[in-house]
This record gives structure tokens, sequence and C-alpha cells, in this order.
């Protein structure tokens, strides 16, 4: 299998050069699957685009893609529709998640499930994060579990991957192109019957994130409410997204 890792980034020119060089060795010593990295420049205003760049031509698997607007959905979409990969993918540049990882999700696609994500909520997990993220993070996955009855826990951790056939498929009902694009995928895979698969994961908070905590919970409860009004009415093979 050929598995692509996209890197969505926004403003990290001093974060994406090692973060880029230590998921690159991490994959260099993976035999059981083959892999690719894409750099999702969201619009940047630093030298993060430029970086990228130099990093395609140092790195023979990496590829530099810059997208214009910002948003971590429309770097998701725009990359994985264009992909040929068996398996698409993403985690945050701060490779927040530990890296050993990696090859579960990957092993959850291959024995027959459709998406596979890291959660820091399973009892297995061990995570290091601040009190106010703790309960934000919680209190938003015990909301979308109460308004969706969903079976996944964890629906924001960046660190996930799907079988290319089905994002395919999901990518044409999901609207948002922001931070609830995560949690529509899975709402909308497990909706119409996909299998998904959850891995336990080892996660330490980035203090210099660029995700703002409270404007992000903020969208993420009109994403909710937003799916909760429609009530899943679309169907896979209705008009795809604009």
């Amino acid at each position: 299998m050929h598995i692509e890792i996209t890197i969505p980034v926004y403003n990290e020119e001093r974060d994406l050069p090692p973060s880029i060089e230590k998921l690159h060795a991490f994959l260099r010593e993976t035999t059981t699957f083959t892999s690719s990295i894409v750099i999702a420049d969201n619009a940047s205003t630093d030298r993060t685009w430029q970086i990228a760049q130099e990093l395609e031509r140092r790195f023979p698997n990496v590829r530099a893609l810059h997208i214009p607007q910002k948003g971590r959905g429309l770097a998701l979409r725009t990359v994985w529709s264009q992909s040929r990969a068996d398996i698409v993918s993403y985690m945050d540049v701060d490779l927040s998640t530990n890296l050993k990882f990696f090859p579960l999700l990957v092993h959850g696609i291959s024995i027959g499930y459709d998406v596979a994500i890291g959660s820091r909520i399973l009892q297995a997990s061990q995570t290091t994060r601040s009190l106010k993220r703790e309960v934000v993070s919680r209190c938003y996955n015990l909301l979308v579990k109460s308004l969706f009855f969903s079976r996944f826990s964890d629906a924001q951790c960046g660190f996930k991957a799907v079988r290319r056939s089905v994002a395919q498929q999901l990518l044409r009902r999901i609207e948002n192109d922001h931070w609830f694009f995560d949690t529509e995928l899975l709402l909308l895979a497990e909706k119409h019957g996909f299998r998904i698969f959850e891995v336990p994961v080892e996660w330490i908070e980035d203090l210099d994130s660029r995700v703002k905590i409270f404007r992000t919970a903020l969208e993420d409860v009109r994403g909710l409410l937003r799916m909760r009004l429609k009530g899943f009415k679309q169907r896979l093979g209705d008009p795809p997204h604009a």
C-alpha cells in the first residue's frame, strides 16, 4: 500500500523543517508500506511556503502545495481529492502525537476498516495538555455523542487516515473547510456505514499552537447544530459539494 500524509501548515516557518525531517526519518525506517508527504501551505504570510519548497527539493518523497486560502479542511480536501494513494492521511505539523502510532492507523485500514483515527480519550492513551484544553475537548466530544449517539471517542485529534475511495465519497458531502472538517468527516462516515478504527495515542500539547481553542470550539458547535438540524438527509449519491 502507498500512504500519503498531508501536513497542513499556516505560518509554521519554525516548526516545519524539524518536523518534516523527523517524519521523513521515521517513514524511511518503515518497511510495511510506502509513503509520501504533502506539505499543504494555507496562505502563510511568513517564509513557510519558501521553506516548503526547499524541503520538496531536499527530500524525494516530499511535495509542496500552495493553497491561497486558509482552512485546514480546505487543505485536506484539496490534497485528498487529487491523491492517487491507497490511503490518505494527515497529522499536525507539531507532531503532537507520537509517530510510533502511525503504523497502527495503516494497520486498521489494512484489516478492513475505512477510517482510522487517533484518540486521546481512550483509557490506554497518555496525554499531556492544559486543564483548559482538556475540559474543552472532553465537553465537545460529549456534546457530539449526546447529539448524534456517535461511537467514536475523539473527533478532533489531528491524526487520521482514510481509505482513498472512501475519502472521495465523503468529501463531496463535507461542507466545512476549517476545523469542523474532522468531525463532519467522522459523523458522515459513521452515518453511511463506514467502519472507524480508533487507536490510543501518546499526545503532548504544543504550547505554540496556532489553534484558538474557544474560537474553534464555537465553530465546531455551530457545525454540530447545522448537521443536527439538517438531519443527515443527504446521501452519498447526491450532487457533490460546490
